[in-house]
Parts: C-alpha cells; sequence; structure tokens
C-alpha cells in the first residue's frame, strides 16, 4: 500500500447554503465518468454540508454537520431527514450491503442500515481510547474502511494525543497508518486499490 499523504483534493459539494446556481452552465464531459449538465441548488437552507454518498438506486445521503442530521434525496430531488441525531456525522459512503456508513465526529464509524435506520458502532476507540472526530472514509473491496481522524470538534486535549488516519479490517481491528499529519481530512483510494490520498486541511489553531 502505497500512502500519499500530502496531497490536496479539490472536491466540493454546492448543496450548503449560498451556494451559486449555474443554471445556464455549458454541458461537458469528465473523462471516464460521463457528461455533465448545469448546476442546480435544490435548497439552501442548510449550515454546513458534507458527504455526499449514493447508494446507487437513485438516492443521495449527505451530512449536515451543525444540525447534527444526515439527509436523503430521492430520485424526484426530494430532500428528507434520514437520521437525527447522526453523532454530528460527516463522511458516508455505502457499503453495496445495506449499510450507510459514516463518520461520527462524535467520536465512532458506524454502519447504518439503509432500510432501518438502527445504527451500529463499529469502532470507537483506539488502543483504549475514543477517537478525536472521525471525519472522512473510503471503503476497499474487501470491506475495510480507511478513515480521517483530525481535531476539528474534538474535545481537547485531544483523545488520541494526535491526529491520524486509521484503517478498519473487516474483523474489526483497528490499526493507526499515519500520526504526523496535522489535519487529516478527505480520504481517496486508488481503483487497484493500492495507493490511498489523504489531504491535510489546515493547520491546528
Amino acid at each position: 500500500m502505497k500512502i500519499v499523504s500530502r496531497v490536496a483534493l479539490a472536491i466540493g459539494f454546492l448543496l450548503s447554503a449560498g451556494s451559486a446556481v449555474a443554471q445556464d452552465a455549458p454541458k461537458a464531459s469528465i473523462p471516464g465518468i460521463g457528461p455533465t449538465g448545469p448546476i442546480e441548488q435544490l435548497k439552501g437552507t442548510f449550515k454546513f454540508t458534507e458527504g455526499p454518498a449514493s447508494d446507487g438506486k437513485g438516492h443521495v445521503f449527505f451530512t449536515d454537520i451543525p444540525s447534527n442530521r444526515i439527509h436523503q434525496i430521492d430520485s424526484t430531488g426530494a430532500i428528507s431527514v434520514f437520521l437525527e441525531p447522526s453523532g454530528h456525522a460527516n463522511g458516508l459512503m455505502c457499503d453495496g450491503r445495506g449499510n450507510l456508513l459514516a463518520c461520527q465526529m462524535d467520536g465512532a464509524l458506524v454502519a447504518i442500515d439503509l432500510k432501518t435506520k438502527k445504527v451500529k458502532v463499529l469502532a470507537d476507540r483506539h488502543q483504549g481510547k475514543r477517537f478525536n472526530a472521525p471525519n472522512d472514509l473510503v471503503i476497499d473491496r474487501t470491506g475495510g474502511v480507511y478513515f480521517t481522524d483530525p481535531h476539528f470538534r474534538a474535545p481537547m486535549p485531544l483523545p488520541q494525543g494526535t491526529t491520524g488516519v486509521y484503517y478498519y479490517d473487516p474483523s474489526g481491528k483497528v490499526s493507526r497508518l499515519i500520526d504526523d499529519l496535522e489535519a487529516p481530512n478527505g480520504i481517496l483510494l486508488s481503483p487497484d486499490e493500492k495507493t490511498f490520498t489523504s489531504s491535510p486541511v489546515s493547520a491546528r489553531k
């Protein structure tokens, strides 16, 4: 596994309050992904949105962290509250097994059953101490999860004593992979799963 830990990611989510609406944006195509259309703002009353994730069935989930909610957009564009409280969920990803995995900034990595909305804690501690404030995640083919644990919304002093990137394997074991990034935030996994990229957002204040 090659680790690229200091590459900034340029991924935006335009559902946040006050986002610009580009109704007449020209159509374009993203290589390997497909055609794109105009950007449309569905709603603009959220406080701080994050973590858009699709279940592959026409539904998109996203978080509003300060409001402590996970929202759902259905195939018609209708928005509803999927889960409240959410544990101040941030990053989300569907696992293809009927679960929505979430990084709860209140200190846990959880799996939420998409049908029942039952929340199962996958991991909330490392070496006997709670995580700082899990932020973002990516799931590999085995069902293992890479996730970041910076300092945003974390209690001080940091429960882990440092910010880090972790791996939760399918057996439930949690390993710390990185402990020298000031604020590891977004995380991606390459298609061949030999490299992951984590983006430090800002220095700790």
